[in-house]
């Protein structure tokens, strides 16, 4: 149960964590937290993809160490056996990397939601918000890194001979075939060698809602690949790879989201 839909959260609305987790691409000069302190569903937490990554790199998004991970959940209030709703306002579902991040770092699976068609779908419908600051009680939350969900560019280099898994980038065709600039700086245009492009705009409906499981299989049926092998996915950043891993895990219960976490922000460097 990867996805919940409005009518469930509004009927357990008590009985769960509600994370904000809004960011928006840099060109789009929208602010994920001012537009959060305006406007929120009831109690909504605001999580940070800027903020609660790893600081240290000039590679946007990358996961943090298991201890910073650890105090921003304490932070937050979050504690190990909460059930857990991730909501955002983004056109890049951002709200499925803070899914994935959740699991990365061992929360359970099956406590951890994104709601379909986020705060958009939810406001249509005339559910309730408001803009009231959230109090939270610190906790105490261990996490338990579970890092074969994480790739790196030494071994998306290596699976380029060995191809020991597949690589399926989430951005649009033009940028995946080098047709049209990378958005960043300092990026080349093109993809990885080997790797099969499914642009996540694809996989979501014009209300902000994931098309239906029988729509998702059949794009995924559509790659000439061993569909045995696991499926690696990556993106600009980190962020719409997610939205893919989600979308993946509506038709693969088995399946853990796992992604290339530099992604083309790394790999598409121009010094490198």
């Amino acid at each position: 149960m990867s996805l919940v839909d409005t009518s469930w959260l509004e009927n357990n609305i008590d009985k769960v964590k509600i994370i904000d987790c809004s960011w928006h691409m840099p060109q789009t000069q929208r602010n994920g937290f001012e537009e959060y302190t305006k406007e929120h569903i009831p109690n909504a937490i605001f999580f940070d993809l800027d903020k609660n990554s790893k600081l240290d790199t000039d590679l946007p998004h990358m996961l943090t160490d298991s201890k910073s991970w650890e105090k921003i959940m304490n932070n937050m209030g979050i504690e190990n056996n909460d059930r857990i709703v991730v909501y955002d306002n983004s056109d890049v579902i951002s709200s499925c990397r803070c899914w994935y991040n959740l699991i990365y770092y061992g929360h359970d699976p099956k406590l951890v939601h994104v709601l379909d068609g986020g705060l958009k779908k939810w406001k249509k419908e005339n559910k309730s918000t408001d803009n009231k600051k959230v109090i939270t009680q610190t906790s105490k939350y261990t996490c338990k890194e579970n890092k074969e969900l994480v790739k790196n560019k030494k071994q998306i280099d290596e699976n380029i001979e060995t191809r020991k898994f597949n690589v399926v980038d989430a951005r649009s065709r033009e940028r995946f075939e080098g047709k049209v600039a990378e958005p960043r700086k300092g990026l080349r245009s093109g993809s990885i060698k080997n790797s099969f492009c499914l642009p996540f705009s694809e996989l979501i409906n014009e209300d902000h809602t994931f098309i239906s499981k029988d729509k998702i299989l059949e794009k995924f049926k559509s790659f000439k690949f061993d569909h045995d092998k696991i499926i690696v996915f990556s993106c600009g950043s980190g962020v719409t790879a997610s939205v893919l891993a989600l979308a993946y895990s509506l038709i693969n219960a088995k399946y853990m989201p796992t992604i290339y976490d530099g992604s083309w922000a790394e790999y598409g460097k121009i010094n490198l």
